[in-house]
């Protein structure tokens, strides 16, 4: 038998609709970079990471060569990634074309 574990529950909001997810606290601490960022920064972090690895993924890795339309929202993807983290998307993952 495991211990509990606390879990900590972020509302997402969007155009469309809202949802929440409930993630462990102790990981969103272990994935925190600085001891001044909030669990929100964390989680938003994580949330742009993932999508533009998707959008990386989709529109490289996919079958297939990639719509303009694709490539376009990938471009903004990786430009909004570099803004936040200030690297880019081949620098921070050491993945580039």
């Amino acid at each position: 038998m495991t211990d509990a574990v606390e879990n900590v529950t972020f509302s997402v909001d969007g155009p469309d609709g809202s949802d929440e997810v409930e993630i462990p606290a102790g990981l969103v601490d272990l994935l925190s970079e600085e001891d001044d960022e909030s669990m929100a920064q964390v989680v938003a972090d994580i949330a742009l990471m993932g999508f533009a690895n998707r959008a990386h993924t989709l529109a490289h890795h996919g079958e297939g060569d990639a719509s303009d339309e694709l490539e376009a929202i990938e471009g903004a993807t990786l430009d909004a990634f570099e803004e936040r983290f200030g690297v880019t998307y081949g620098e921070a993952t050491g993945h580039s074309h």
